[in-house]
């Protein structure tokens, strides 16, 4: 028996900046994972991923990650993708000089 879908959202890094980004469901790229589309259907989320590889010219490196929904929108299932979402750990820039 096959396993059961986990919700998902296109996640990849920003080419110039190198920061985490989400894609929207228009279509954008979004530093805040609260805007990102969490994709409920297998064969969406495998058509998103492919329409993400092809911006090569915005970002690097697209896959797909685990999530599920949250009060405010996609919630990581795994640690990875909560502390990417963070920014870097070697000290406070970014979005951790913001909190």
């Amino acid at each position: 028996m096959p396993r059961a879908f986990t919700p998902k959202v296109v996640t990849a890094n920003a080419l110039l900046e190198g920061d985490v980004v989400y894609l929207t469901a228009d279509d954008q790229w979004t530093r805040d994972l609260k805007q990102a589309e969490l994709i409920t259907d297998e064969a969406v989320a495998d058509l998103r991923l492919l329409e993400a590889e092809r911006r090569a010219a915005e970002v690097v490196g697209p896959y797909l990650a685990d999530m599920v929904a949250g009060d405010g929108g996609p919630e990581p299932t795994h640690f990875r993708e909560d502390f990417r979402r963070t920014g870097p750990s070697n000290y406070h820039h970014g979005k951790q000089a913001e909190a």
